[in-house]
């Protein structure tokens, strides 16, 4: 072979390796990356060419399906069953904009993608059976989801309902909610309900339950009881302390405010019955900010990694505040915030003896023949208090159901405890408070079937009519009796 043709010769095979080289670097290094990349529509025409799989709500019931879609490139488009009532839950998955909570997160099982399916999708290769999805099968109570969002009706306001023996979320609402059918497609009508929701003042599409931090008021009284309680600086709940009226708030001049009678030196259990700042700012002065940390981190507080599967907003407790901060926090107030979900962490462990599990809303995943191919199993995330202490504020919150600002939370024939909470809003608060109530039902064999938390951003009412006990009592106690019912059925 003459020069020339070497030449040649080695050029074209050095343009051959490189093909094979950059064939094999797409097909098995960038691969996934290109797959997944938006610009990618082959991917997205696939995520809808099959019917998804379901979600499905505790008793077997699916709350979504597929439809058939009419002059577009995507085969199926997804639809929901009463979809304001469980989009909190559901999230949305949208041809056009996405998909988020659980419709993103096990998106691999309910379109059939997940490795755990190989087997399915290729017995169906051989069988000629169409691809399918697995389904999401959620430990959500019909009747609980449905008792929370009617009673909150037209207000702005969210509810977490949680099984204390387990972890198992019963009920996740926010309010106003939204029709994830209505932009399921991608059409122009799609489009139109899409922008309107994205830029919409109430801010309909966002998960209130789980993505939305308040102050906890005077709920979060209950947390520097706990504290109180575990540090010894309470060991009987019925002894006087020695909280001045006015108490001044550590360091300043300031008073602290008392919207109710009979404060001073009150003992924390009527402290709590009648819900006495002065009494919790005190006692949380003297457990002392570092030992205040320690105990709401334990009941979740300033974890940022709380998956339900979808991850929750970190609730917050201040590490670095001042000590008159401290005392503030201690009522629930200052720069505190928490989710509603943490709320009902917090009465979870209360009413579970001090043991508080992981919050958690998927039972298990199964491929499309039913088998179960992942089942959770409970798993204990702290000990925020001792069994004893844990008992104490059971009785305390009893209490306040039984005689003071939770009245409205009563059950016929049913031990209910619970906490109150008027958290302020806006600087000097300035706006309509917030209104919370926490609490649990207990059963006959005293274990706790339900803890909720409730939360209400707002109302109608005049301001002086505002509190936890007036808005948000009466949602919680609807929660608790329709779990109490269906455990009966």
């Amino acid at each position: 072979m003459n020069k020339p043709l070497r030449r040649i010769s080695l050029f074209c095979g050095l343009l051959v390796l490189a093909l094979l080289v950059r064939t094999n670097w797409l097909q098995y290094v960038q691969a996934e990356e290109l797959s997944t990349r938006k610009e990618n529509r082959r991917v997205q025409i696939a995520q809808y060419a099959t019917q998804r799989g379901n979600i499905i709500v505790k008793g077997g019931a699916p709350i979504t399906g597929s439809a058939t879609t009419d002059g577009s490139d995507y085969k199926y488009k997804r639809t929901y069953t009463d979809g304001p009532l469980w989009a909190p839950v559901t999230g949305y998955a949208s041809q056009a904009f996405g998909s988020t909570q659980l419709e993103s997160l096990e998106d691999g099982i309910l379109t059939g993608n997940d490795d755990r399916l190989f087997f399915d999708r290729t017995v169906g290769m051989f069988t000629g059976e169409k691809k399918q999805g697995g389904n999401v099968v959620t430990t959500l109570n019909p009747a609980a989801q449905k008792a929370a969002f009617e009673k909150l009706g037209d207000k702005v306001g969210a509810v977490a309902a949680i099984d204390p023996r387990t972890g198992a979320i019963l009920a996740l609402v926010s309010t106003p909610s939204y029709d994830p059918s209505s932009f399921a497609g991608n059409s122009k009508n799609d489009e139109k309900a899409w922008v309107s929701l994205k830029d919409s003042q109430d801010k309909k599409l966002v998960n209130r339950a789980l993505r939305e931090t308040y102050p906890p008021g005077s709920t979060f009284k209950v947390v520097t009881a706990a504290a109180a309680l575990e540090n010894s600086v309470v060991t009987d709940i019925n002894a006087p302390t020695d909280t001045p009226e006015p108490y001044i708030l550590p360091g300043t001049k300031t008073p602290m405010v008392n919207h109710a009678s009979g404060c001073e030196k009150a003992s924390l259990n009527k402290a709590l019955e009648v819900s006495c700042n002065s009494v919790f700012a005190n006692v949380g002065d003297k457990v002392g900010r570092d030992n205040m940390v320690k105990t709401a981190e334990k009941f979740g507080f300033n974890d940022d990694k709380i998956d339900t599967p979808v991850r929750a907003f970190s609730s917050v407790y201040d590490k670095t505040m001042s000590r008159d901060g401290n005392a503030q926090s201690s009522i629930g107030q200052f720069n505190t915030a928490a989710t509603p979900l943490q709320m009902a962490m917090v009465t979870s462990a209360i009413a579970n003896d001090g043991k508080l599990m992981k919050p958690y809303m998927v039972d298990q995943l199964t491929a499309p023949n039913l088998d179960v191919i992942e089942k959770h199993e409970p798993q204990e995330m702290s000990r925020p208090l001792s069994a004893a202490n844990a008992q104490k504020l059971q009785q305390m919150m009893v209490n306040v159901v039984e005689k003071g600002t939770g009245d409205k939370a009563k059950i016929k024939d049913v031990t209910v405890g619970g906490k109150t909470g008027t958290a302020q809003h806006g600087e000097k608060n300035a706006k309509r408070p917030y209104a919370w109530f926490i609490s649990y039902a207990e059963n006959p064999d005293g274990s706790s079937p339900v803890a909720v938390a409730v939360v209400v951003e707002d109302s109608d009412a005049s301001r002086e009519d505002i509190s936890g006990g007036g808005l948000a009592a009466p949602v919680a106690k609807a929660v608790m009796e329709a779990v109490l019912k269906s455990n009966k059925g």
